[in-house]
C-alpha cells in the first residue's frame, strides 16, 4: 500500500532552516582527503557522521583503514563509517553509499566566497560539498527523520557506508568491502548512490550506466639537469618538445582517438538503444553556454551525448617538470611526463586497452626518430558499469522520481566513473541505484560549488520517497 505523503513533503519544506544548519555544520569541517595537513579534519567529519546517525537509531562502527603514504608523511587513514538501520528480518535490506570528503578549495583559486563557508544567494547554497557529496549523503539523514517525526514504518533495513577517501581513490575501501561481503554486505537486496547530476537544471534523471577509465603517464628524458634555453636552445633534443609533440598524435581536432583498435572494442549501438536517445531532454546551447565554449565538436543532441557516455574519450591533464607559474622561466626541462587518460565503455577491457595504447606511442616515439629516452606506462583503471533499466531497484526510483517531481526522469549514463559502483555490485550480487540529486551545473570540483536550495530540498523528498518505493519493489 503506498503510504501519502503529502503532509510529510509540506513538513520538509517548513523544516528548511534546519537542513541548511546541518549542511553548514559539514561544508565548515574542512575534509580535504588529499591534504595531509587536512587529514585530521577528514577523520573529524566522519566522526560528525556518525553521531547524527546515531540521533535516529543508527548503529554505528567505525572500520580502521590503518595508515598511507602521502606527501612523504605516514598519515592515519579516516575510518569507513559503517550503519545499521533496522534488523528485521523480514524487511529487504537497503545499502547506501556516499562520501563525506572534498577536494581542495581556497579563495583565492577564484572563488565569490569562503568554499567552507556555506553562503546562501539567489536560491542557491555555496560551499565545498555542498553538492559533492555532503549535501546528498545529508538528505538520507533528513529523509529518515522526516518518516520518524511522523511515526512512517521504513518498509526497508537501511544499511550506511560513509567514506572519506573517495575523492582521493577510495584508499583501502575496496579491501574493506571484500572482508565484509559474509558480514556487513551480506543479506543487502538493494544499493543506492547519489553521488551524480541531472543532465540539465530542470528535469530529474536516473543513471544506468557510466564510464570506466585507464591513465596514462608519458615520460621524456634525455639531459642530466633543466638548462637555460638561450646557451642550449636549439643544440639538444629537448624532451618537452618531444612529449608535446607525441601527445598532439593522440587525438584529431574534433576530439577522435587515433589509436588504432579502440573504437572497435565499443559494444554495438542497438537501433532501440540508439532509439531512447530521441526522448532525452538536452539543450546543446544551454550545456555549451554552462562550459564557456565559443564551439563544439558537434552541436548533435544525440551525437553529442553518445560522445559523453556511450563512445570512448582522451583527455589531457597535465605535464609534470614543466613550467607552469606565472611570469617566465626560460629553461629546457631535463624531465617531463605527460598525463593522460581514456574514458571507456561495454565492452572495452582495460587491458586491452593499455596494451594498444602503449603499443600506439612507442609506434608514434619510433616516426618521431628523437635519441631521448621515452618511458610511457599505464596507471589506474577502472572497468565502465552498466544496469538493466527494468531492475526493480531502477524503477522504484523512477517511481520515487515522478513522485516528487511529477515527470517521468530521463534515463541517462554518465561519462565519469566511480569504481565503487562496480565493486558493491561484484560484492552483492544486486544492482545499484545511481539517483542523481544534484543539477548539471552545480561545479562539482570546481570553484563557486553549489546546490540548489530546491535541489536540496527535493532531494529529502525524493530520497524518503525511494525508500518508500522499495517496500514494493
Amino acid at each position: 500500500m503506498t503510504v501519502d505523503l503529502t503532509n510529510v513533503f509540506q513538513q520538509i519544506d517548513g523544516d528548511y532552516d534546519n537542513l541548511k544548519e546541518l549542511l553548514r555544520e559539514a561544508v565548515a569541517i574542512q575534509s580535504v582527503s588529499g591534504d595531509p595537513s587536512k587529514r585530521d579534519e577528514t577523520i573529524r567529519m566522519v566522526h560528525w557522521m556518525k553521531e547524527k546517525l546515531e540521533t535516529i537509531g543508527t548503529v554505528c562502527e567505525l572500520a580502521d583503514l590503518g595508515t598511507q603514504e602521502l606527501e612523504g608523511k605516514t598519515v592515519k587513514l579516516p575510518p569507513v563509517l559503517l550503519g545499521t538501520l533496522g534488523n528485521d528480518k523480514n524487511k529487504k535490506t537497503l545499502l547506501v553509499y556516499g562520501h563525506l570528503d572534498v577536494q581542495p578549495a581556497a579563495k583565492s583559486d577564484g572563488w565569490d566566497t569562503e568554499p567552507f563557508e556555506l553562503v546562501e544567494k539567489d536560491g542557491k547554497l555555496f560551499g565545498r560539498g555542498s553538492s559533492d557529496d555532503k549535501g546528498p549523503v545529508l538528505c538520507w539523514l533528513h529523509a529518515i527523520r522526516a518518516a520518524q517525526k511522523n511515526n512512517i514504518e521504513l518498509p526497508v533495513n537501511v544499511k550506511f557506508c560513509f567514506e572519506g577517501m573517495e575523492e582521493s581513490g577510495s584508499v583501502g575501501l575496496p579491501e574493506l568491502l571484500e572482508r565484509e561481503k559474509d558480514r556487513f554486505l551480506a543479506g543487502v537486496d538493494f544499493v543506492c548512490i547519489s553521488d551524480s547530476y541531472w543532465l540539465g537544471t530542470k528535469k530529474p534523471c536516473l543513471t544506468y550506466g557510466l564510464r570506466g577509465i585507464c591513465s596514462f603517464f608519458v615520460e621524456v628524458t634525455g639531459i642530466k639537469q633543466d638548462l637555460h634555453s638561450g646557451v642550449f636552445g636549439g643544440v639538444i633534443h629537448e624532451p618537452l618538445q618531444d612529449l608535446m609533440w607525441v601527445m598532439a598524435q593522440l587525438t584529431t581536432v574534433d576530439n577522435r582517438i587515433k589509436i588504432p583498435g579502440l573504437y572497435e572494442q565499443v559494444a554495438p549501438l542497438s537501433a532501440a538503444e540508439e532509439k531512447t536517445y530521441d526522448d532525452i531532454e538536452f539543450d546543446v546551447a544551454e550545456f555549451r553556454d554552462s562550459v564557456g565554449a565559443t564551439h563544439l565538436p558537434t552541436e548533435d543532441k544525440k551525437t553529442l551525448l553518445l560522445r559523453r557516455w556511450r563512445e570512448p574519450s582522451l583527455a589531457f591533464h597535465g605535464i609534470e617538470g614543466a613550467f607552469y607559474g606565472p611570469g617566465e622561466k626560460t629553461v629546457i626541462p631535463s624531465k617531463v611526463i605527460g598525463k593522460f587518460s581514456i574514458r571507456i565503455v561495454p565492452d572495452m577491457d582495460p587491458e586491452e586497452v593499455n596494451r594498444l595504447t602503449v603499443e600506439y606511442l612507442n609506434k608514434v616515439w619510433a616516426e618521431r626518430g628523437s635519441p631521448n629516452i621515452f618511458k610511457p606506462r599505464p596507471g589506474h583503471s577502472a572497468k565502465p558499469w552498466v544496469v538493466d533499466v527494468n531492475d526493480s531497484n531502477f524503477l522504484a526510483g523512477a517511481r520515487a522520481m515522478k513522485r516528487v517531481h511529477g515527470v517521468e526522469p530521463d534515463r541517462i549514463r554518465e561519462g565519469c566513473s566511480i569504481p565503487i559502483t562496480l565493486t558493491f555490485q561484484e560484492l552483492t550480487g544486486k544492482s545499484v541505484l545511481l539517483l542523481p540529486l544534484g543539477a548539471a551545473d552545480d561545479m562539482a570540483h570546481s570553484q563557486n560549488e553549489k546546490n540548489n536550495k530546491w535541489n536540496y530540498v527535493e532531494g529529502v523528498k525524493t530520497l524518503l520517497a525511494y525508500i518508500m518505493e522499495l517496500g514494493s519493489a
